[in-house]
């Protein structure tokens, strides 16, 4: 393995202070160096004329805007705290978002979804992040010691941006929860992978979307944030108070945070899952 550079080290080093996640490590410094060779010098000798140059070439190129904005925020915090350049981050423009609604599926098309996926765990664990609003990588990042089935709450842990909820334990999941225990038997990670002390990929989940909705004849992109969308707006449709809502999403860390401290677990496990006005069947055939 090659040997770190002063700087690379350093800037790991600031990370891993200030407790960035592994994966916004990795893609930190992935885009600082991709920067570099881009400008053909070392980063620490790059100004922000070489920025700008970096970014036209990476629009150039049809990147996406949230890409963009991951290298935008590396090279932010290269500059402005590994480099301690202060007056810098602010002059690096973030990409505008654009202006889209969300994919949301229909009740009947949540249930054809769900039930053309043809692997018994990666069904259970779609269906889990439809039933609690998950992120893929908070449904894969789930243990079996998460699922408060007394307390009728799940425990998520190091959601984005590192912070812990709890979302409600929808009646009709644990159900199914149950009848998957009693079918795989899962220890420690409630999805493992094919080693048993790593969890399932989350890139298992993204495939399984994508044959899924193949499958069920759905005309729509469908991936996991598609059942987290849908999960909300399916909550929204039903009555449920926005602010319930943003806090089982894990959107508290908003300007009105003081609002959403008042939601209270009690609440959250009162609050219905859409998933409890579905039908879905538990064992895929076969």
């Amino acid at each position: 393995m090659a040997e770190l550079s002063p700087l690379r080290r350093r800037m790991i080093e600031d990370m891993t202070i200030r407790n960035l996640s592994p994966a916004t490590q990795r893609s930190y410094v992935h885009a600082v160096a991709k920067f570099s060779r881009y400008c053909g010098r070392s980063p620490d000798r790059l100004d922000l004329e070489d920025v700008r140059a970096f970014q036209v070439h990476l629009v150039s190129t049809g990147i996406s805007w949230p890409a963009l904005n991951q290298t935008v925020c590396a090279l932010r915090f290269f500059y402005g705290v590994t480099l301690g350049h202060a007056e810098i981050p602010e002059r690096i423009a973030y990409a505008r978002a654009p202006r889209t609604l969300p994919v949301v599926l229909s009740a009947d098309e949540v249930v054809r979804f769900l039930e053309a996926v043809p692997s018994l765990k990666t069904r259970i664990a779609l269906t889990t992040a439809y039933a609690a609003g998950l992120r893929a990588s908070e449904t894969v990042g789930l243990k079996v010691s998460d699922i408060d089935s007394e307390r009728g709450v799940i425990r998520v842990e190091h959601g984005k941006g590192g912070k812990d909820r709890t979302v409600m334990l929808s009646v009709q999941l644990l159900r199914i929860l149950r009848v998957y225990w009693r079918l795989a038997k899962p220890q420690g990670w409630l999805f493992p992978g094919r080693d048993a002390n790593r969890p399932i990929d989350v890139q298992v989940l993204y495939s399984a979307c994508r044959s899924a909705r193949a499958a069920a004849h759905i005309d729509k992109r469908v991936t996991v944030h598609t059942l987290r969308h849908s999960f909300a707006t399916h909550l929204l449709e039903n009555g449920t108070d926005i602010r319930i809502i943003q806090v089982l999403l894990g959107h508290n860390n908003l300007s009105s945070t003081a609002r959403y401290t008042k939601v209270s677990n009690g609440l959250i496990r009162r609050t219905t899952s859409p998933l409890d006005r579905l039908n879905i069947e538990v064992v895929p055939p076969g």
